[in-house]
């Protein structure tokens, strides 16, 4: 069963990030993807699950290795129960291990790579897993799930898991899944990786969630080498997403109307998408205003329903100093210390996420219409 959805970007959609994650899966190493909230995840994850994707960029699967990269969505984990209750991190880590298999359930049925054996075994694995009559079913939820990967390893398959909402699984797992997850790759270093995709580096999210950072590390450090910040859709891109749009909705626009869009939103993918819906509020628009008016073209457009939301998800996906530092720099005499080492290490990540950029001696938040949000908007709005 093919994970993708039947709507496809082109085959050169994120080039630069694709081409990055992949020549790592090349490699059969994980890595963590950074973005912020309005980046365009969803459709990078699903181009990545694209098999024909997949070929164009590796030859290894181009000449016919088998490979699949299966998407993990935390919002499918079943119930859970209280971290209080007896045997929790058992049933928790079950419910991470059941989510898995049933994913690779989906990813390979009718199992045609596979034997007759090999493929009732994995069917009644699956089974096994998920039955609940067995007193010792949480307990052995690991040992099913390594089972049911063993013979899809004996095929030479290699596989990459891309935990979408990554945050949501660190929050809602024990430690000991993730070291799991470790000790799995460790034994099929060839054939099992992973790819996370969250707002923060997994760094900062272990110390704003509590984690103990030693006892996690083993799987943390899977990903040092391999980090990378999702920031917006190039020119290319963005401006697809704007032909597409016009299309769909039966619209027409001058150029400089479309390049207003695409400066005011900075190309972040929400922002586009809200900003077009709303560009029919802004009145008929002149080649004169976007150049004479455009600070209150962004105001205007930054207050529209739609456009707040998308500029309320970036601000709620930053964690609290980088919010801190933002406002400073949307004010006219930013209280910021350059000398201190946390200042400097916020400074660099918001650079990483593309919201904050050097102009000669000023800093900039960007995209000029998320800029306007905060500007614009006290505290208790934000």
């Amino acid at each position: 069963m093919n994970n993708t959805r039947n709507r496809r970007q082109p085959i050169e959609f994120r080039q630069q990030e694709v081409g990055s994650v992949m020549e790592r899966w090349r490699a059969s190493e994980s890595c963590s993807l950074i973005g912020v909230g309005s980046v365009g995840k969803s459709n990078l994850l699903q181009h990545l699950a694209d098999e024909s994707v997949q070929s164009f960029y590796m030859k290894d699967v181009a000449n016919g290795k088998p490979f699949k990269a299966i998407i993990i969505d935390p919002s499918l984990l079943g119930p859970l129960p209280n971290t209080n209750a007896a045997d929790s991190e058992a049933i928790r880590c079950w419910a991470g291990y059941e989510l898995l298999m049933h994913r690779l359930f989906l990813a390979f049925y009718p199992f045609s790579n596979l034997s007759s054996d090999d493929a009732r075994v994995f069917y009644e694995t699956y089974q096994a897993l998920q039955d609940g009559t067995n007193p010792l079913y949480a307990y052995m939820g690991l040992r099913y799930f390594e089972l049911g990967l063993e013979i899809l390893m004996r095929q030479g398959i290699q596989i990459v898991f891309m935990f979408d909402e990554f945050e949501e699984m660190l929050k809602l797992l024990p430690v000991k899944f993730f070291l799991t997850l470790r000790g799995l790759r460790d034994i099929n270093k060839k054939g099992i990786s992973y790819l996370t995709f969250t707002r923060s580096p997994l760094s900062v999210l272990v110390a704003n969630y509590g984690i103990d950072n030693l006892a996690i590390e083993p799987f943390v450090e899977l990903f040092n080498d391999n980090l990378l910040y999702v920031g917006p859709y190039n020119e290319f891109d963005a401006r697809n997403m704007v032909q597409e749009l016009i299309r769909r909705n039966n619209r027409s626009y001058e150029q400089y109307t479309v390049d207003f869009l695409l400066w005011a939103t900075g190309r972040y993918a929400g922002l586009l998408r809200s900003g077009f819906k709303a560009l029919d509020t802004l009145g008929t628009l002149e080649a004169n205003d976007v150049m004479t008016r455009s600070e209150q073209l962004v105001f205007d457009l930054s207050q529209r329903r739609a456009v707040r939301t998308e500029c309320q998800t970036i601000w709620k996906s930053l964690t609290e100093p980088e919010r801190i530092m933002l406002q400073e720099f949307t004010s006219p005499h930013p209280n910021i210390d350059p000398n201190k080492l946390e200042t400097q290490q916020v400074f660099a990540v918001l650079q990483q996420k593309q919201l904050l950029k050097l102009q000669g001696k000023r800093v900039v938040v960007e995209p000029p219409v998320f800029q306007a949000y905060v500007k614009n908007n006290s505290e208790e709005e934000l």
